[in-house]
């Protein structure tokens, strides 16, 4: 008897090991598109990982693959999550154009202000317009960026100096408004423009300053442009911070809380704010290049104004065909950036 009592102890002791909810190190695949020495990944991306592992007892286990080292391209990255290739991505949904359509109002010219008070109107607008949009996903954060200015090899201080200029764009919020100064749009993911302003490809880009740095776009061109006024970007880009959905539901409940607590309006303070805060760096890295950072006047900046807004009524009239009132989206937008901008 005492034999058989030790036996089934053992059993016991095996069984509970091996069932669902026990305690197991569980290894999530975390891929995106920049380098590890970017800002994105070792002020954000990286960090995020620890706190959760810490966070989860080490029984989560973030392996983060930069630079798309799991294979694909920037603009397949939003499938790999989908489908499973990947556990967890970080990407830009305006890398396919006119697939997340409620998400590109965001993007619209002269809406943002700054990443934080973005970021934080960014939390509203999904809980009550993009859930849709998201629905094949598990959403971990949705944020966005400083803010686009003009990296080129020329100043840009009136409107006429946009002219004929070929720039870079990551979405169609940009192409909106490069189309509306009459320069010409093209549109890449971030990578491939060091490579585009070597051969020519380009003239400038759209970029912020915090991944112009990685990228050494200050050594291929010579001026910074930016706006005066409260709002001295062209607008910004959106970013998916997104899980596997079926990945995330065959997690056991407490991995999933752990996980819920490092998402959404837990993390989009820290995550706006961040992205305000690397943009120093990126710019003093410029500044020690000894280039150039010519502000728009104010009053060329209304002229700018003016020649975009046919351009964006166009777009959001297009917009209506997906079937939601897109003048009104962007209008409600504009009110929560205004809301949540100090």
């Amino acid at each position: 008897m005492k034999r058989l009592s030790i036996v089934m102890a053992l059993l016991l002791a095996i069984a509970g090991l091996s069932s669902p909810g026990a305690a197991q190190e569980i290894t999530l695949k975390l891929s995106h598109f920049v380098p590890p020495v970017a800002p994105p990944h070792a002020t954000f991306l990286a960090p995020w990982a620890a706190k959760v592992e810490k966070a989860s007892g080490g029984r989560l286990k973030i392996q983060i693959y930069p630079s798309m080292q799991l294979g694909g391209t920037p603009p397949q990255l939003i499938d790999q999550i989908k489908d499973g290739v990947v556990d967890i991505g970080w990407t830009l949904p305006g890398y396919t154009a006119g697939r997340f359509p409620k998400t590109e109002i965001m993007e619209m010219p002269f809406l943002h202000t700054n990443a934080l008070g973005t970021t934080l109107a960014l939390q509203d607008y999904y809980e009550k317009h993009l859930r849709d949009e998201y629905k094949d996903y598990h959403v971990l954060l949705l944020h966005v960026h400083g803010g686009m200015l003009v990296h080129a090899g020329k100043p840009i201080v009136k409107l006429e100096d946009y002219k004929g200029l070929k720039i870079r764009t990551p979405n169609r919020g940009g192409s909106v408004y490069l189309r509306g100064v009459g320069a010409n749009p093209v549109g890449a993911p971030v990578p491939e423009v060091p490579q585009m302003l070597q051969k020519g490809v380009i003239d400038g880009a759209l970029l912020p300053y915090e991944i112009a740095n990685p990228l050494k776009i200050h050594e291929l061109v010579k001026y910074h442009s930016e706006l005066a006024g409260p709002q001295p970007r062209r607008g910004t880009s959106v970013f998916l911070f997104g899980m596997n959905k079926k990945k995330y539901e065959s997690l056991p409940a407490d991995l999933k809380r752990v996980l819920d607590d490092h998402s959404g309006r837990h993390i989009a303070p820290w995550a706006g704010q961040n992205w305000d805060d690397i943009e120093k760096p990126g710019k003093e890295a410029a500044q020690k290049a000894g280039n150039n950072f010519p502000v728009m006047p104010v009053a060329e900046v209304e002229r700018v104004r003016a020649a975009v807004k046919p351009e964006i009524d166009k777009f959001l009239k297009d917009l209506a065909g997906a079937g939601f009132d897109a003048n009104a989206l962007y209008a409600e937008a504009q009110a929560l950036v205004k809301k949540y901008t100090k």
